[in-house]
């Protein structure tokens, strides 16, 4: 009677294995693939059990997929592999009477985000005459395949070596007057404030091709709008101006190329990856690619940096994407959901869960503060949006405590980003809970 027992006990073992991922089947089809609002969407779905490598559910994962946001899990990747605890604030040399700096991409330059300066406080305290000598530089101001109509958007910020206030105005309006920062800006007359009728309401755009700010307003308009708008970053002198207007005493400009050979580190590391993720930061994405290629090589250059990548720590992936930009702007951007699921994983084997986990918004907290408020502490994704594009990646842990990794891609979707993550999260809640 006991083997039989012991056989019977392992049948009903086998069938509890078994029926989880049926579950999954069943699920995905009714809350997903049959769904009104995704009946005719591109959908591709891959879970997987990382501590045994088997696929609990796979659909479509070897297919590719716009991305969008879902980029920057690539760009954490990156970063986590490449900058070390903390950023590369600038290259600098110095002698008894010059100090000769150069940028390295770090965005948390003047950000109000940071309080920690340490390159601001070098430069400010020196009593040594500043050279600013200008890195080489393969990026264009945007990245590959951006909407060029969106150059006044605050999620589109200007790329450049040596980032100030993250290269965006910020703009307050209220009562019919306004703060600005920085005031470099409206010092040399490129704001103007005017008066606009209802029912327009509060706006703050930018020229296309200047620096020259338009605020406007309802005259009876008392309560308090905030913005930000990007500045063009323009050329190295344009940006060794900024420089000594913010520091108060002359900058010079070198020609020339030379690399300074010492290195200021500014910021950790994880108080950048951390806002990145959570709220989607674009600019934060597109530098982190920007500063891996200026400490790799002596010319910043985020196409190269990927290259290096894909070549290196990611030519196991099963599907080589095509990844053009850090922040998933970009429609030229291409991924399949077991690339998501694959590179999820290496960072899941490398980083402990206590340091990698916190990077991720979970559920009720940053882009995903409206959703999965059910699984606090059980959710760990990366949201991404564009039209007709909804990604969600991450880490789920279930209600019986085992971590799951997944990719939920959908992209052609006719129907709203609200109602398409409403049915994604519909179904990661079973999964979770099931």
């Amino acid at each position: 009677m006991k083997p039989l027992l012991l056989v019977s006990l392992s049948l009903l073992l086998a069938g509890g294995a078994i029926a989880q991922p049926k579950n999954i089947r069943q699920w995905a089809q009714t809350d997903l693939l049959q769904a009104k609002d995704l009946s005719n969407a591109h959908i591709g779905i891959c879970i997987q059990d990382p501590s045994t490598g088997k696929f609990w559910y796979q659909y479509q994962d070897d297919k590719f997929f716009m991305p969008a946001s879902n980029t920057k899990i690539f760009t954490l990747f990156a970063g986590l592999q490449l900058l070390g605890d903390s950023l590369p604030g600038m290259r600098y040399d110095q002698n008894d009477t010059a100090l000769y700096i150069q940028g390295t991409a770090d965005p948390s330059f003047l950000h109000p985000d940071f309080v920690f300066q340490p390159v601001l406080d070098m430069l400010a305290k020196t009593d040594k005459r500043i050279w600013y000598q200008p890195a080489v530089i393969r990026n264009k101001r945007f990245g590959p395949g951006w909407a060029w109509s969106d150059y006044a958007d605050y999620y589109q910020p200007e790329l450049n070596e040596w980032p100030m206030y993250g290269n965006v105005a910020r703009i307050s309006l209220q009562g019919g007057s306004y703060t600005f920062s920085p005031a470099f800006f409206e010092n040399n007359g490129g704001v103007q404030l005017q008066n606009v009728s209802a029912p327009e309401e509060a706006l703050a755009d930018r020229d296309e091709r200047s620096n020259r700010f338009v605020l406007s307003l309802r005259s009876d308009d008392r309560s308090r709008h905030d913005f930000e708008v990007p500045f063009i970053t323009g050329s190295n002198a344009d940006l060794v101006q900024r420089l000594s207007d913010t520091l108060r005493k002359p900058i010079g400009l070198l020609t020339g190329y030379r690399r300074p050979g010492s290195l200021l580190h500014s910021i950790p590391a994880d108080t950048l990856f951390q806002p990145m993720m959570h709220r989607s930061d674009n600019f934060f994405a597109e530098q982190i690619l920007m500063m891996c290629s200026a400490l790799r090589s002596d010319t910043i250059n985020s196409r190269r940096v990927i290259q290096y990548l894909l070549d290196s720590v990611l030519q196991d992936l099963p599907h080589p994407p095509s990844w053009v930009d850090g922040s998933g702007l970009s429609r030229y951007n291409l991924f399949t959901p077991r690339d998501f699921v694959t590179v999820l994983g290496k960072m899941h084997k490398t980083y402990p869960k206590e340091r990698l986990y916190p990077l991720f918004p979970t559920g009720g907290k940053g882009t995903l503060r409206n959703y999965y408020q059910a699984l606090p502490g059980r959710l760990y994704a990366k949201t991404g949006t564009l039209s007709g594009c909804v990604a969600l990646s991450g880490y789920l842990i279930t209600k019986n405590g085992k971590t799951l990794i997944f990719s939920v891609l959908v992209n052609n979707h006719n129907s709203t980003s609200t109602n398409v993550r409403r049915a994604v999260e519909k179904f990661l809640v079973k999964v979770a809970n099931g």
